[in-house]
């Protein structure tokens, strides 16, 4: 049986995982240019520091897309709302964006989060439970 806390910490695994992917970019653009080796003074001249991204486990990706098919459960507020909340968006924040108080957003995303539960948990669906 899937509780509100099960399906938020799916959700929020799913934004953490869906950061983790790689960044998507054009197709068909590179640069015939080597590969340069700067001197430590040249470095500081770069304007966007390195990221480092190290790749989802290919389970991690498997639920994030399982976590998805869910938000289809959901309105466009209510995915909204649940996916602010994911990424660790603060209630004030949350509140804001809605124009509304912060009890009333938390109300929101428990609704939306017991819609989600409540599918998860009808009889006839066999899902994985939260791991």
């Amino acid at each position: 049986m899937w509780d509100l806390e099960q399906v938020a910490a799916r959700f929020a695994e799913a934004a953490t995982t869906a950061h983790r992917l790689p960044p998507v970019r054009v197709q068909g653009y590179f640069s015939l240019w080597p590969a340069i080796k700067r001197e430590p003074w040249e470095a500081y001249a770069d304007d966007e520091p390195k990221r480092f991204r190290f790749p989802p486990d290919p389970a991690a990706i498997d639920r994030m897309v399982e976590t998805m098919r869910w938000v289809g459960w959901l309105e466009e507020q209510q995915r909204l709302l649940v996916w602010m909340r994911a990424e660790g968006r603060g209630w004030k924040a949350i509140a804001a964006r809605f124009g509304c108080d912060r009890t009333t957003a938390w109300r929101r995303w428990r609704r939306a989060l017991g819609v989600v539960a409540g599918r998860l948990n009808r009889p006839g669906l066999q899902r994985r439970r939260a791991g």
